[in-house]
């Protein structure tokens, strides 16, 4: 009888463990049917987030390398690696002798740069992509009153100069004399901004008065930011005579466009100063500058910057004379030559930035209705002399497809031709005379 009842006993225990567990597990279920509900929404806006930076990447590639498919090397958080040697990108052909010819007509995403004007100035005064320097070193045609270095980032074929913030910290590129008109172009890399990085980091850029680290009496300048968590407004500032006149925020969201590789072109036509980030111009005040004052230097500087978490990178600067309005210049001396139109090194495919020549040439020929024009190319002595002709050949091919395709100018108003390394305007044997001779010319007809 005992027996029977420690068997009941274990009977009824055995059943509470089976009906606890059961409500346990119902409740369980519960739980982890809300968490799988909750994984499933974050993973269908993953795979969201994923195809749309899938279909940037490819709209990007289309634009910078019209009919190339697959990834581009990326550098820190992702972002992708310029591959540029003195203003060209290296052709991914194993082939030395081989020509990566453009596709006939333009990938239509070209079209995001078809309002882009700005145009680069056509007689270097300064070219810099570290490449005589070591790194770990300061590049030796700079000057600081603080610091910084060259580093590599991962696969990228250029040197980068890591800047470090500071109240008065200034980085001044060694530029003999700056000319009344003149571009500035250059590459940024950001590594580590988050929504925590500061709403006072900025990057300053200074035309003044001066080339030193003393205040100038005469400056204007951009500051843009890299904070993440509000838009924080690109800054413009001036001092006429040590008096400030402009103090302006300017409110453009530039935040994904800074957390990847950017590209920076400035320019300063007398007192206008203007300034694009990528195909986007942010800032064109008219009388920014003083009047009949001599502008000495270029001063960088950065601030708001955490160092043990972010950094800033900077590469591949040119600033050149010039940026002036190529328009009266054909239609009133006939002809023009440029060295801002640019191409993958060795290819036919025209990098973004060349956009704002062609509009401009584009321009002439919708007001002009008469004007034919022949398109001339020219290349340095790299490579070989035959691959060289060939290739300014269909470079100049490239130009007009682009007039054609994009602006729909008659294809019957342009004929090419191609010089190759043979009318060479520059010194073949140093980077500034290399970058004069690759250039293209529009005559009339």
């Amino acid at each position: 009888m005992k027996t029977n009842r420690t068997k009941l006993k274990s009977a009824f225990a055995i059943l509470f463990i089976l009906f606890c567990g059961v409500e346990a597990n119902a409740q369980l279920l519960k739980k982890l049917g809300k968490r799988a509900e909750k994984a499933a929404e974050r993973a269908v806006e993953r795979r969201v987030e994923k195809e749309t930076t899938e279909k940037t990447d490819q709209v990007l590639d289309s634009i910078l390398e019209p009919g190339k498919k697959g990834k581009q090397p990326t550098g820190k958080n992702g972002q992708s690696i310029p591959n540029k040697e003195d203003g060209e990108r290296p052709s991914t052909s194993t082939d030395p002798g081989k020509i990566e010819k453009a596709p006939d007509q333009p990938e239509q995403s070209i079209a995001v740069y078809r309002k882009f004007d700005f145009v680069p100035g056509d007689k270097p005064l300064f070219l810099d992509d570290f490449k005589n320097d070591f790194i770990g070193d300061f590049p030796s045609k700079w000057n600081t009153n603080g610091g910084g270095e060259l580093v590599n980032i991962n696969d990228s074929p250029s040197k980068w100069l890591k800047i470090l913030p500071g109240f008065g910290t200034e980085y001044i590129p060694d530029v003999e004399e700056l000319p009344e008109e003149f571009t500035m172009e250059f590459d940024v890399i950001t590594e580590g901004l988050d929504s925590k990085t500061s709403s006072q980091s900025y990057l300053q850029i200074m035309v003044g008065d001066t080339k030193t680290f003393e205040k100038p009496k005469n400056y204007g300048f951009v500051e843009y930011p890299f904070c993440q968590f509000i838009d924080a407004g690109i800054i413009v500032e001036n001092n006429i005579n040590g008096k400030r006149e402009i103090r302006n925020d300017i409110r453009a969201d530039i935040r994904k466009i800074v957390a990847s590789e950017h590209h920076i072109s400035l320019a300063v036509n007398k007192q206008r100063f203007r300034i694009w980030i990528n195909e986007q111009k942010l800032v064109d005040v008219p009388r920014l500058l003083p009047a009949n004052t001599k502008m000495q230097g270029i001063k960088i500087h950065l601030r708001g910057i955490d160092i043990n978490k972010e950094a800033i990178y900077l590469s591949n600067f040119k600033i050149a004379e010039g940026g002036i309005d190529l328009r009266r210049k054909l239609i009133s001396e006939g002809r023009i030559s440029t060295n801002g139109i640019l191409f993958e090194s060795g290819s036919t495919n025209l990098q973004a930035q060349s956009m704002g020549i062609i509009r401009q040439i584009y321009q002439v020929l919708a007001q002009e209705s008469s004007l034919n024009l022949k398109i001339v190319g020219h290349t340095d002595s790299d490579g070989n002399e035959d691959t060289n002709l060939k290739l300014s050949k269909l470079r100049a091919d490239a130009v007009k497809n682009a007039l054609v395709s994009i602006y729909n100018v008659s294809a019957n108003r342009l004929t090419t031709d191609g010089k190759g390394e043979s009318e060479p305007v520059g010194d073949n044997t140093t980077t500034d005379g290399k970058s004069q001779n690759r250039r293209v010319e529009f005559i009339k007809q």
